[in-house]
């Protein structure tokens, strides 16, 4: 039987702190004063066991290892991830909330949704990239493709739109399909899920055509042959198909991918931005966290603050493009 929301939380902060060394409640970081002093919410903005929700988990364990207190991540999922994201950009900024920042909510999301509920720009401050999450693109084992290719010239043929799902507008998925019908010109029809298991289920059962999904969603059902990976996006191969070309080298100039960082609410103290980009950046660098990303499907990619805050700007620029390329848009 599940716990009620709020004693659940209370017993997962005390749990976490349970676990920590004696003293460590005390550590401070130069120039933070006495923070942190009591627990960490991380915000994810996007649903349970995506991979957002990995990543959150694996670098939240690590960071409260170093600072000292409970983080402890809270799932809220909704709105192309706005939900949770304005939540952050409104959370007091004392340096007690946290948000993943994602290619939805920090870049795309602001050209997508006519009435945006903050500024990704001015809600909140840059601490760090964390990783990189190529797409991989699916199709149903009916589909008499092999390669991406040859999925193209069968979707020419079919006198109609390709339809394609994905977790939401503004995703990396739903990106990386607007970018794909930009360049190929083949006509595609966006369906949104709130579910990721049933979109998977529709593609395995051919009421979708393909998929852009991540790596990890649908590793266990590709390989047992119940959908056909035929490309993924990126620069360069993934780990758990080595032996499948990317996009690029079938010939579709997509190396995009989704990316996940940590941001916090505009105006938190100086010193302790400067704490969780040191902190973030020791984690991100650690190479028993690189094994389990990858193994997840990602890609780490430490960034600090500066060069993280111009590479939000430079995706938001890029998607501005595509998504007014395909009149793209939300409510």
């Amino acid at each position: 039987m599940s716990l009620p929301i709020l004693p659940r939380r209370t017993a997962l902060f005390g749990l976490a702190a349970a676990a920590l060394p004696i003293g460590a409640s005390a550590q401070t970081g130069t120039g933070t004063g006495d923070w942190p002093n009591r627990p960490i919410r991380w915000v994810n903005p996007g649903p349970a066991g995506g991979a957002g929700d990995v990543i959150s988990r694996f670098i939240a364990d690590r960071l409260q290892g170093r600072l000292g207190q409970p983080v402890v991540v809270d799932n809220r999922p909704g709105a192309g991830t706005n939900i949770g994201m304005t939540q952050v950009a409104r959370a007091a900024p004392d340096g007690y909330t946290v948000g993943l920042a994602t290619i939805a909510a920090n870049a795309a999301n602001k050209w997508l949704y006519r009435n945006m509920p903050f500024d990704p720009e001015k809600d909140f401050a840059a601490v760090g990239l964390i990783a990189l999450v190529p797409n991989i693109v699916v199709i149903p084992p009916t589909v008499p493709a092999r390669t991406l290719q040859e999925f193209i010239t069968w979707a020419r043929a079919q006198n109609r739109p390709i339809n394609f799902g994905s977790v939401g507008a503004g995703s990396s998925q739903h990106l990386a399909g607007s970018q794909f019908q930009v360049i190929t010109g083949v006509p595609l029809q966006h369906l949104p899920y709130t579910n990721s298991g049933q979109m998977n289920s529709d593609l395995m059962e051919g009421r979708l055509d393909m998929l852009f999904q991540s790596i990890s969603a649908v590793t266990q059902m590709a390989q047992a042959g119940r959908m056909r990976p035929i490309a993924v996006s990126g620069t360069g191969r993934v780990a758990a198909f080595p032996d499948l070309p990317t996009m690029q080298q079938q010939g579709v100039d997509i190396t995009s991918t989704g990316w996940f960082g940590l941001c916090t609410p505009a105006g938190v103290p100086e010193p302790i931005l400067a704490r969780l980009d040191e902190e973030l950046q020791g984690i991100v660098r650690d190479a028993s966290l690189a094994e389990r990303l990858s193994a997840s499907g990602a890609i780490p990619r430490p960034m600090g603050r500066a060069e993280f805050t111009k590479f939000m700007a430079e995706e938001s620029a890029k998607w501005r493009v595509v998504i007014e390329a395909v009149g793209a848009s939300v409510d």
